[in-house]
């Protein structure tokens, strides 16, 4: 076998190691021959190559995702990392939706009403409640388990350039910019 080929077949891709038995059924395989007609025969050393080439890239592919990251996706209910808030995120059409559905303090201590979006830029929304609010704006997919957009922040009534990732199935990234300066935060997954 070709010392390239036995060296991909054996090399190490992060923790996992290719087993030797591999390395000896790849070179097995390479030396049968072949069926079909003539025309498709495929010289023995290239298909070692592709098998090798083909078994190393769908090693590298699948090591390469974090543990879970299939299934990782932010649809659910997440607490905030300040425990103030509860955001339902769902999907809109192809975008990412943010809703507030619970506060700590539904009630305002001053008015001793309902919380509503009274630091909202615009007068005509200052009476919305906040439960209910709509936060990412635009969020459109960027990569796997990623999105970006905008998001809305009801403590100061202003509106971020954004970006959601997945950090792992019960921990969301939210990163929130006014041009270099960022700021995150981490939220958590709520349990049914």
């Amino acid at each position: 076998m070709n010392p390239l080929i036995a060296q991909l077949l054996t090399a190490r891709i992060g923790r996992l190691a290719l087993p030797k038995n591999l390395t000896r059924a790849a070179a097995l395989a390479a030396d049968l021959p072949h069926s079909g007609f003539p025309m498709f025969a495929i010289p023995s050393k290239l298909l070692t190559f592709a098998c090798a080439l083909g078994l190393t890239g769908a090693l590298v592919l699948n090591v390469s995702r974090p543990a879970g990251a299939a299934e990782a996706a932010p649809y659910g209910t997440w607490l905030t990392q300040a425990g103030d808030a509860r955001v339902q995120v769902s999907r809109c059409g192809a975008n990412l939706c943010g809703k507030v559905v619970w506060l700590k303090e539904p009630i305002d201590p001053a008015t001793h009403k309902l919380q509503v979006d009274d630091k909202n830029r615009n007068h005509a929304l200052r009476n919305r409640p906040i439960v209910g609010l709509q936060l990412f704006i635009g969020m459109k997919p960027t990569g796997p388990n990623a999105w970006s957009g905008q998001i809305y922040n009801a403590d100061d009534g202003q509106t971020y350039t954004s970006t959601v990732a997945v950090a792992d199935p019960n921990r969301l990234e939210v990163r929130g910019c006014v041009g270099p300066i960022c700021g995150s935060e981490t939220w958590s997954k709520v349990a049914r």
